[in-house]
């Protein structure tokens, strides 16, 4: 092999991706069978089954038991909005996104308080062990999961105040800039910062993916006067979603 010359298998795996993509191989067709890609790219069944094992782990074909493999319908990517972080409403930034996309979101979740485990007390400014209340919810467009979310909050802020618990009391379900208002803390910077990795196995199980599946990960930070008051995870499956950012020129 060449300087810079592909492996047989990424060759055969990216011609029949083109034909995924240009639609000669159009949704839920059989992919050509191992022997059939043997003889049509003159190579040898090593190099057909690595093709086929590249083009399943990236979501483009789905093998069906006692069938063979065929293309996978790949969704159409919508809108997740994240337009900046205001204050004054009764719900959200989830819910107000949501409503100005025209999207009817909901949303399902549970509290617990726990011990902050140390990567969550590095980014809380925290010792691990500190107690903290634990929310996870599970978002929803149209019924289908869209997106989950686990947070974080230190206790020692939120401890015994009416806002202690997230989704309960007087401010139950107002975003976290309202809620710590309340309690006279008074949030003035939100860090986000956007990754991706493969989803866990009960993150696609919630989500509906498929082992493999990438998944974008927000990873978000709410301080008042340089605290952390609040810290997140937001999962986000990145085959059917697109994080679309709508930021203030200032």
């Amino acid at each position: 092999m060449t300087f810079g010359e592909q492996p047989a298998y990424l060759r055969v795996a990216g011609d029949l991706r083109r034909k995924i993509v240009d639609g000669s191989l159009p949704p839920h067709a059989r992919l050509p069978s191992q022997a059939r890609i043997r003889e049509e790219y003159g190579v040898s069944d090593t190099v057909a089954l690595e093709a086929r094992k590249v083009l399943m782990a990236e979501g483009l074909v789905e093998g069906r038991s006692g069938s063979g493999t065929y293309v996978r319908a790949q969704p159409v990517p919508r809108r997740v909005a994240r337009t900046g972080y205001r204050s004054g409403g009764a719900s959200t930034p989830f819910r107000q996104e949501q409503a100005e996309s025209g999207v009817h979101g909901t949303w399902e979740s549970s509290s617990e308080q726990a011990a902050a485990p140390a990567d969550i007390a590095k980014r809380l400014g925290i010792e691990p062990g500190d107690r903290v209340m634990r929310t996870r919810y599970v978002f929803r467009d149209a019924g289908e999961a869209m997106m989950l979310s686990t947070s974080w909050e230190p206790l020692s802020v939120t401890g015994r105040t009416p806002v202690m618990l997230p989704e309960e009391g007087p401010l139950g379900g107002s975003g976290v800039v309202d809620r710590m208002a309340a309690i006279d803390v008074v949030v003035d910077n939100v860090v986000e910062e956007v990754g991706a990795r493969p989803g866990l196995a009960e993150e696609n199980m919630t989500l509906g993916g498929v082992p493999g599946h990438v998944v974008l990960v927000v990873t978000r930070t709410y301080y008042a006067s340089g605290r952390a008051v609040e810290t997140a995870d937001v999962v986000v499956p990145a085959d059917r979603y697109r994080l679309s950012y709508h930021l203030p020129v200032r």
